[in-house]
């Protein structure tokens, strides 16, 4: 089945940087090295994660990931949208299973890509502080959120007010099968015309004694 290609964005600039948060010059510089990470990864690994022992990885005609940009696409789209698998692989025209393990090859290939080009982020103070080739406290200013002011905190009234009309409160009613009391969230004001209360209707009384008695719950008469 025919699914998003890169060739389908190409041309669409805006678009592009909505499904990818990157621009079309900012993602053909990723391209190559994020190639070479795949083809290195692919070279020890199998599509389905055992190591590789005899043919090596070639890329076939019909592969939902033919081209290096489709192959890249795939895994920015799934990083931006974080959809489900199935949906991620339907919209790339392939279905859930090969989706996912597409996925487990794609992500270890760009996180070494961008390694290699130091932009991968940073999993540590340490780390970012190297970066941004300053000390540990001033890395530590850049992550650290500002105090934020105190918010007032509402004092509980000492009687809970009426709730107002949409509210929703607790009523119990008797239960016919066992017999005990239980509890029904019901928005208050809010009950349909068939759980009004309503008067009970007369039941014809028979005599079960008598042979002739009607029995009106079968509409026919015992002696017919």
């Amino acid at each position: 089945m025919a699914g998003l290609r890169f060739t389908d964005l190409q041309s669409r600039p805006m678009e592009f940087l909505d499904f990818t948060s990157l621009t079309l010059d900012e993602f053909q510089q990723l391209v190559p090295p994020f190639e070479t990470t795949f083809h290195a990864r692919m070279a020890a690994w199998r599509m389905d994660g055992k190591p590789r022992t005899a043919r090596r990885f070639t890329v076939y005609e019909n592969c939902p990931l033919r081209t290096p940009e489709d192959r890249l696409l795939f895994i920015l789209v799934y990083l931006k949208t974080y959809a489900l698998q199935v949906v991620h692989g339907r919209l790339f025209g392939m279905v859930q299973g090969k989706a996912n393990q597409w996925i487990h090859v794609l992500l270890p290939a760009l996180l070494a890509a961008l390694r290699a080009l130091g932009d991968a982020p940073a999993r540590s103070l340490t780390a970012l502080a190297q970066r941004l080739g300053v000390s540990e406290a001033d890395a530590a200013t850049v992550v650290t959120p500002q105090a934020e002011e105190a918010t007032p905190v509402a004092t509980t009234p000492a009687t809970a007010p009426t709730s107002p009309p949409g509210s929703f409160s607790f009523r119990t009613w008797d239960c016919t099968t066992g017999g005990k009391r239980v509890q029904g969230f019901v928005p208050r004001r809010a009950l349909l015309s068939r759980h009004a209360p309503h008067a009970p209707k007369l039941c014809t009384q028979v005599d079960h004694h008598d042979s002739t008695a009607s029995a009106p719950h079968r509409g026919l008469r015992r002696d017919s």
